[in-house]
């Protein structure tokens, strides 16, 4: 008997469970972004961008789970993820654009910087892609654009 085979993203799903796949460099970089996040509004760093409450929440959310790969059961769990990974992004662009400016382009602080961005906009990349072939799938299944109750209540799991 043939298995059927479903691909999110690029990626073949067993059962159904959807699986961002982060390697060591993006997971410290979401890290490292998340902590810039959170400690902006502690230590007010004068940062161009604040994340709004929601976003913050969600960073605070995303934080525990930054040790590995991440199962995403719904829609509207990869929509909190990317929300916070947004906001993490967001944050280390604007802190690239600070660090270039006032040190240089090739200061060790805006170098790291920049990795810990490019590392994270793939991540932002991958969710946006995942994103869009679960919102397919949910319309697929619903027979209509996915809303916030079916986001939630179609779901992916192991």
């Amino acid at each position: 008997m043939a298995q059927r085979l479903l691909i999110v993203a690029g990626v073949p799903i067993n059962g159904g469970t959807v699986i961002l796949h982060c390697n060591f460099e993006e997971l410290r970089a979401l890290a490292s972004g998340a902590e810039m996040v959170l400690g902006a509004t502690v230590a007010a760093s004068g940062s161009a961008v604040a994340a709004p409450a929601e976003a913050m929440a969600l960073v605070e959310l995303l934080r525990p789970r930054l040790t590995g790969d991440m199962s995403l059961t719904s829609l509207a769990e990869q929509q909190q993820v990317r929300t916070a990974v947004f906001a993490i992004c967001e944050e280390l662009r604007v802190q690239l654009d600070e660090r270039i400016i006032q040190l240089s382009p090739g200061d060790e602080q805006a170098i790291n910087t920049y990795f810990d961005y490019a590392h994270s906009r793939v991540v932002l990349d991958r969710l946006d892609r995942m994103g869009s072939e679960m919102s397919a799938i949910v319309e697929l299944i619903t027979g209509a654009a996915p809303t916030e109750q079916t986001a939630h209540s179609v779901t992916f799991t192991d």
